[in-house]
């Protein structure tokens, strides 16, 4: 399934596509992507399964993980201008073996931030400290990646009101089962959390890619925010979701205008 900028509801493209990203990505031409948002299967082993959706996030082992995701951050790497950048999404599980693919893939003077998504709901165990962030490993493809520091409310009494530079800490709030934009799509990250990351690390009217797109909320935040929007998944279930999802925003956005 494709849906075609010209068939859009508004004037920024939106490009989204079935089927294996590394294929997909293969499609695309070099240096013409200015964000890579990449939130892949994390290796939990386990299959999520939500009103809208699933998913199967089993691998044989880390090693096949790795295997899996090597390729795709290499045409990730290919497709990204020289001011380009990607954002990797992960977890406590792969993180660290992420970092050293990105390192071999993009050069370790290549790194940017360990951004720490810090979220604060989930579960608790008697044996470990509770685990309530995600990782996500922030490279340039060159030492003259755009990025424009984002600024998040002040949480001190002296500048109550006030705003300050994000750290590289993000408390922001995954979704409760009550969100009104919660899709019922399963891993489904806030539209608040993409938001920011879009507008620090995409210069305005650039082109957005988000190869494993679930339920769209990266391409939703690009839409939002003037970017062009390229979002590619192997689940028709996501796709559909994604779409509808963009269809309203672009609706919103044409009745406004008008």
């Amino acid at each position: 399934m494709i849906l075609d900028a010209a068939v859009s509801l508004s004037s920024t493209p939106l490009r989204l596509e079935e089927g294996d990203c590394v294929d997909l990505l293969r499609a695309e031409p070099s240096a013409s992507v200015d964000l890579v948002y990449l939130d892949p299967p994390f290796n939990t082993g386990r299959t999520f399964t939500a009103k809208a959706g699933s998913f199967d996030d089993r691998f044989a082992s880390t090693g096949d993980y790795l295997a899996f995701l090597a390729p795709r951050l290499a045409e990730c790497h290919r497709v990204l201008r020289a001011t380009g950048s990607i954002l990797v999404h992960c977890d406590w599980r792969t993180s660290h073996r992420v970092r050293c693919l990105l390192d071999e893939v993009f050069g370790e003077d290549r790194f940017v931030n360990h951004l720490i998504w810090s979220y604060g709901l989930g579960g608790s165990s008697p044996r470990t400290f509770a685990r309530k962030h995600d990782d996500i490993l922030f490279y340039g493809k060159t030492a003259a990646y755009w990025f424009e520091a984002p600024r998040v409310p002040a949480k001190s009494a002296r500048m109550r009101g006030m705003t300050k530079k994000a750290t590289d800490v993000l408390d922001i709030p995954s979704l409760n089962n009550m969100a009104l934009e919660r899709v019922g799509y399963p891993t489904q990250k806030p539209l608040e959390l993409l938001s920011l990351l879009v507008h620090a690390c995409c210069p305005p009217g650039g082109v957005v890619l988000d190869p494993c797109c679930g339920s769209g909320t990266t391409l939703v935040a690009a839409i939002e925010s003037g970017r062009q929007a390229i979002g590619f998944d192997r689940s028709p279930e996501a796709i559909t979701v994604a779409s509808r999802r963009c269809a309203m925003v672009r609706s919103t956005q044409a009745t406004q205008v008008a």
